[in-house]
Formats: C-alpha cells, sequence, structure tokens
C-alpha cells in the first residue's frame, strides 16, 4: 500500500462514519476508495463492511442515550436484521451482483421519499380509521418483514439501508431523529456484524486496508453523533434528504 492509498482509505472511512451517523450511505465511498486502491470487487465489498463496524459502533455509543429512551417495541426488529444480514453476506460470495446493483438506486430513491412525506403520513395515519383498530399485529409483521429484507441487502452490500430504515422508524411513529439515528445505527452495525463475521470466515478481507479504515470510521462516526445532536432535528432531516438524493444520482451516474 502507497502512502497516497493510506490516506485515501483513512479519509473514505473517517467521512463513511460521519455519513452513516446522520444517513447512511458511507459504504459508497469505502467501497470505490477500495477498488482504486487494487482490491477485487467482492474484497473489496468485504473489506468495507468490516471496516466499518468499528466506526457503526462507536456512532451507535454517541446515541447512547437517545436510545435509552427509545420505547422497548422497536427492538423486535433485531431478529430479522441479524437473520437478513447473515443471508445477505452468503449471497454476496454465491450470487452475481449485477441484478441488486441494478437495483439499488430506485430503492435508495424510493426510500428517500418515502422519508420526505413522513410527517404527512403520520398525519394521515393519526386522523383515519386505521387508528380506531387493534393494527398492532400487522405493524409488527409488516415492518418485520421490510427489516428482513433491508438487512438481506445490508448484508449483501448495504449502501442506502441507513435511509432505508429511517423511513421505517418515522412511518411506525417515531418522531425524534436522533432516536430513529440511533436505532438506524444500532440496526445497521448488527446487520454490518454478523455478514463481517461471515466475510472474516471465508477468508475476503484485507485486513492491512481494513484495520486502517476501521480507525477512520471510529473517529468520524463517534464525532458526527454528538455534532447531529448539536445542529437540531430540522438541519438533519434536510441532510438525510439530500443525502439520500445525491446517492441516488450518484448510483445512476454509475451505471
Amino acid at each position: 500500500m502507497t502512502i497516497l492509498q493510506g490516506v485515501l482509505l483513512f479519509s473514505s472511512a473517517a467521512l463513511a462514519g460521519m455519513i452513516n451517523s446522520v444517513a447512511g450511505g458511507g459504504t459508497l465511498l469505502t467501497f470505490p476508495a477500495l477498488i482504486w486502491a487494487g482490491n477485487s470487487a467482492i474484497i473489496a465489498n468485504a473489506t468495507s463492511t468490516v471496516a466499518l463496524v468499528p466506526g457503526a459502533w462507536s456512532s451507535m455509543w454517541g446515541y447512547r442515550s437517545q436510545l435509552h429512551e427509545t420505547p422497548r417495541r422497536f427492538f423486535v426488529l433485531l431478529l430479522p436484521s441479524l437473520i437478513g444480514g447473515i443471508i445477505g453476506a452468503v449471497l454476496l460470495k454465491r450470487t452475481p451482483p449485477v441484478i441488486f446493483a441494478n437495483m439499488v438506486p430506485y430503492l435508495v430513491l424510493f426510500a428517500t421519499v418515502l422519508f420526505m412525506l413522513q410527517e404527512p403520513v403520520q398525519r394521515w395515519l393519526r386522523t383515519s380509521e386505521l387508528t380506531h383498530h387493534p393494527v398492532t399485529t400487522r405493524w409488527i409483521i409488516g415492518t418485520t418483514f421490510y427489516q428482513f429484507l433491508v438487512a438481506i441487502y445490508g448484508g449483501y452490500f448495504g449502501a442506502g439501508i441507513g435511509i432505508l430504515m429511517l423511513a421505517v422508524l418515522g412511518i411506525m411513529g417515531l418522531t425524534n431523529i436522533h432516536q430513529m439515528n440511533g436505532l438506524k445505527n444500532f440496526f445497521g452495525s448488527s446487520i454490518n456484524a454478523v455478514a463481517a463475521i461471515y466475510f472474516i470466515l471465508a477468508g475476503l478481507v484485507n485486513w492491512q486496508s481494513a484495520l486502517l479504515m476501521m480507525a477512520g470510521a471510529i473517529i468520524g462516526g463517534y464525532g458526527a453523533a454528538g455534532l447531529a445532536q448539536r445542529l437540531g432535528q430540522k438541519f438533519v432531516r434536510r441532510a438525510v434528504i439530500v443525502i439520500g438524493l445525491a446517492m441516488t444520482i450518484s448510483l445512476l451516474f454509475k451505471k
């Protein structure tokens, strides 16, 4: 590894940690950086996942007070996150990524638009007849299945899972963007952790690059968590939308 490559990998991981703390999508920085440094696509994908796990956990630690205040019912999404994450990792090793890669821009765009419509949808739910019927079981089943699909994608590649999860958490009734970010980081890090374990066991990780990027992701992730809470909910919501649209455009051009 050259000095220039090392600087690129560290810097991309630090920025990815910051982006993941706010809205997700840091893989869009680390994955191309690893490709540029000479890794194959599969090795780059696996190494990126492993490298960003510590940063995701450090970012989640920055939201620990918000997680403590979050209603316990939302943590039911942990189980589908773990199961889906390992399935996605296995699919990465066994399945050509072309078809799913073509779907990514549209999935991210859909999730970003859904997040933009979060507040109007919540108002409609509060005033509609649905709120007068016992729909808790259906909501749990529906959101669990949705999270399972998101986790499969997260284990497979992962760019955009933060926005996908923020969208469903908003529809489920959370209005505090910092609690939503805390849960998003918790579930996202769980998905990446089980996928990373599989990638490590499968021997798909470039450890020299991974360790350097871990340090950058930890610094970026933890610092951005505190910064996001100081900037306020309105700013962070706008940042989520801007990042989501930017990710969509970059992925479309990448195609």
